[in-house]
């Protein structure tokens, strides 16, 4: 079951939230020394674990009970999670799963609630990551001392995309988030209505990060999934869970994410693969005891790609839900940056993109996160409780300015050129003018 969050524990983790904004990276790390003394003294004796095994990762094996002195030490230059210390996630006072206890960085996933549905970009998809071999470089690579994996991951510019709450690498964003949704995210089944989708989309969870890991069904149709069992005896697995991203990468479609390693079973996210990659390399993973790795969402996703989305609007079948203001909608869709609407140029080519096509996706949707996000929030409801994709502004009848419309225009002919049938090929709708 998910690890339940003890008072002492939630009254200082309360007390770091007001303070942090306010104070510089080395005050903040001890405040978060403090906090973790305080909570040690004042909690009974609890089972312990720490990992142990070749690389001190993973295995379980007892701690002596007793208070907790740590020295503050300034913090190291690059942020992998909050609290930048596995002294911390290693605890098990603050692991977000039991039976046995595992920190969050171990990507541990129980129920299909567990994954929190969001809507927005951009973010890093780590899901394929681990080989060398591919058509791209989607490598895993151990750092020295084995404690982390530089992964390489698909950068997507925006869509819809999952975090699972067991794993978000940001204590106080962690409490946030159960807070609302319950310790299973069953209270959070809307799309962005979790708290930790915001932190995502404005990319605050984690100091220093250009963006941030998550799961989305993006590139299923090209690249696939599935399961492929590994146990104890196999080697370390990456968690890229809300690991931190940057884009120092030669391509520009692909990022570099710095995903802590557990040492545990797992289950790499494809079907019959081997789990030994040999060398320095190892798979971006996770572990699901009682299923799946990935989200099974009882519904259709708006504007998801596949047999997992919901279909583009169809004039005399796509119902306008009771109640719709459609000024709100318009209005919406009306903000304009550097002379373009964004909400109609990403309508254009999200629906149809393929993993081929990150760059239009980027073109199409790149300023979106520009406009107001109350805008964009009521434009994913109204796709939401239509069921379908890329389709509110043809359920409210918005019209794009003459300049979007060339832009339309020309990002159809784009995705035509690359071998993807664009949303105005389908459906006669976001065609644009020359």
């Amino acid at each position: 079951m998910a690890r339940s969050v003890d008072g002492t524990a939630r009254l200082g983790w309360c007390a770091l939230r007001a303070l942090a904004a306010s104070t510089t990276l080395l005050e903040l790390a001890a405040l978060v020394t403090l906090v973790i003394a305080i909570c040690a003294d004042a909690a009974s004796p609890r089972p312990a674990w720490a990992q142990a095994r070749a690389l001190g990762l993973g295995a379980e094996i007892p701690i002596t009970p007793g208070r907790t002195r740590l020295a503050v030490r300034r913090p190291p230059r690059q942020v992998h999670f909050v609290p930048n210390t596995f002294r911390f996630w290693d605890n098990p006072r603050f692991a977000t799963t039991t039976n046995p206890p595992k920190p969050a960085y171990a990507d541990v996933v129980l129920e299909p609630s567990n994954f929190l549905p969001c809507a927005g970009g951009p973010f890093a998809l780590c899901y394929y990551s681990g080989p060398s071999d591919g058509p791209e470089d989607l490598s895993c690579t151990l750092t020295e001392d084995g404690r982390f994996a530089n992964c390489n991951c698909y950068e997507i510019p925006f869509g819809s995309y999952f975090v699972d709450i067991n794993a978000i690498l940001n204590y106080p964003v962690y409490l946030e988030t159960i807070d609302a949704c319950g310790e299973d995210g069953s209270k959070c089944l809307a799309p962005n209505s979790a708290p930790v989708c915001k932190h995502v989309n404005e990319n605050t969870l984690i100091p220093g990060a250009d963006l941030l890991s998550t799961f989305s069904f993006d590139c299923i149709p090209e690249d696939g999934i599935g399961q492929t069992p590994c146990g104890q005896s196999a080697p370390p697995y990456a968690g890229c869970m809300t690991a931190p991203c940057y884009r120092n990468h030669e391509d520009p479609g692909i990022v570099t994410c710095s995903c802590p390693v557990f040492d545990g079973p797992y289950q790499v996210g494809l079907d019959d693969e081997t789990c030994d990659l040999g060398g320095d390399l190892v798979w971006s993973a996770a572990y699901a005891p009682n299923g799946p790795t990935y989200p099974t969402p009882p519904t259709c996703i708006p504007d998801a790609p596949g047999s997992v989305g919901c279909p583009l609007f169809e004039e005399g079948v796509t119902p306008l839900p009771p109640g719709t203001d459609c000024d709100e909608i318009c209005e919406a869709y009306a903000c304009t940056i550097d002379g373009l609407e964004p909400g109609y140029t990403c309508d254009s080519v999200l629906c149809t993109s393929e993993c081929n096509d990150r760059g239009l996706v980027a073109d199409g949707c790149g300023n979106l996160g520009k406009c107001p996000s109350s805008g964009t929030q009521a434009i994913l409801e109204l796709e939401s409780e239509a069921g379908c994709s890329c389709c509110a502004s043809q359920l409210c009848g918005c019209e794009p300015s003459a300049a979007t419309s060339e832009a339309i225009f020309e990002l159809n002919q784009a995705q035509r050129d690359v071998g993807i049938t664009p949303q105005c090929d389908v459906n006669g709708t976001l065609c644009g003018t020359p």
